[in-house]
């Protein structure tokens, strides 16, 4: 019973498609930056504000950038073998 317990244990560390907290937000994250700037810039273009539209998509689509790099890419430790 204990050799089931250790392999579900190693199993259960390094699933890639297990739904987590983290990747909820993520996803979230991403389809805000990249779906919802873009939903806004288009609507803002359509009531003739095309500049602030485009404003709006450079600083959502960024600042999407900016919060996935400083959330999950810049504590990731890159470096080789030594």
């Amino acid at each position: 019973m204990a050799e089931d317990d250790t392999r579900s244990e190693r199993e259960g560390d390094g699933r890639i498609f297990e739904l987590t907290r983290d990747k909820l937000l993520l996803a979230a994250l991403l389809f805000v930056g990249i779906a919802g700037s873009g939903l806004v810039r288009r609507l803002l273009g359509e009531l003739g504000y095309n500049d602030l539209g485009a404003v709006v998509f450079i600083l959502g689509y960024g600042g999407m950038v900016v919060a996935i790099w400083y959330g999950w890419i810049r504590p990731l430790d890159l470096t080789g073998p030594d």
